[in-house]
């Protein structure tokens, strides 16, 4: 890809060392002469471990599109795998052939074999996992999301918030864990997990439960018109303590998407929210 091709390309890496410094950013660019903005915001939880959050924000030409590209990829038990996605997912997808005509299915076999290249690599990158919740704004046209996990997706439309990926939570797909032959744990004062470890049902990586788990993606579509307004993507650290609703309202009035990505991640922190927190939100103007 030559310089040219690039209107603005930004990866960000969080999660190297056990900082608890804030990483923040944002771009911008025009998109069938929409201006499409974004700003992300990343916050390290309150764990010994270092952070294991990992963004995308990209904006990029494909042939003679051109794609806004998002991403959080909420590691556990380790960087690796989400450091790893971080790099390769997205090439993954577009590298398919049908992703113009196709982009569903081209998201959906991409997903698959990145997820086969992780585990092939699982002595290097160790026996960790990530979520996932992707989103590839085509031609400020069409917003195409896909997720694994519990990293989740809500698009304000007219005020009113629409969540565009499901939370893979193991009590849902117990039926299909136990026909694997795994189990969902239920103990008092825990969430349900997956064979008594993990909290969601679908992951990448995570090689010792893999058997028992899928990397297969929900996806969405979402035409973006004049009734869109906004784009969150963010990990479970803010859905834990705020609705989708509360989330939509909460930056409502944030004209500034690097702001409002930070006031979501203060906001739920002022909820005693835990976890790594990451946030991206993406303005339709």
């Amino acid at each position: 890809m030559t310089g040219k091709d690039i209107l603005h390309k930004m990866k960000i890496k969080a999660g190297l060392s056990s900082s608890t410094s804030d990483t923040t950013g944002k771009g911008k660019t025009k998109m069938s002469g929409k201006r499409i903005t974004h700003g992300y915001h990343l916050v390290k939880g309150q764990s010994s471990h270092p952070m294991e959050d990992y963004i995308v924000a990209q904006f990029k030409h494909a042939g003679d599109s051109e794609l806004g590209l998002f991403a959080i990829f909420d590691g556990h038990m380790g960087h690796d795998v989400p450091n790893y996605l971080r790099s390769h997912l997205f090439d993954n997808i577009l590298h398919q052939p049908d992703f113009l005509t196709d982009t569903k299915s081209a998201i959906m076999k991409a997903y698959e074999i990145t997820d086969s290249k992780i585990l092939e690599k699982a002595k290097e990158l160790g026996k960790g996992g990530s979520t996932a919740v992707t989103a590839i704004l085509i031609d400020g046209l069409k917003l195409v999301v896909a997720n694994v996990g519990d990293s989740r997706a809500v698009l304000c439309k007219n005020g009113l918030a629409k969540q565009l990926s499901i939370d893979h939570e193991p009590s849902q797909e117990r039926e299909t864990i136990e026909k694997k032959g795994g189990f969902v744990s239920k103990i008092p004062g825990d969430v349900p997990r997956v064979d008594g470890q993990l909290a969601v049902a679908r992951a990448f990586g995570d090689r010792s439960l893999k058997v028992h788990l899928s990397s297969e993606p929900y996806v969405d579509e979402e035409i973006i018109d004049d009734e869109a307004d906004f784009l969150i993507l963010a990990s479970d650290g803010l859905w834990k303590v705020m609705s989708n609703q509360e989330v939509v309202d909460a930056i409502k009035g944030i004209k500034d998407p690097q702001s409002a990505a930070k006031h979501l991640t203060e906001e739920a922190l002022a909820r005693k929210s835990k976890d790594d927190i990451s946030c991206i939100v993406v303005k339709f103007d």
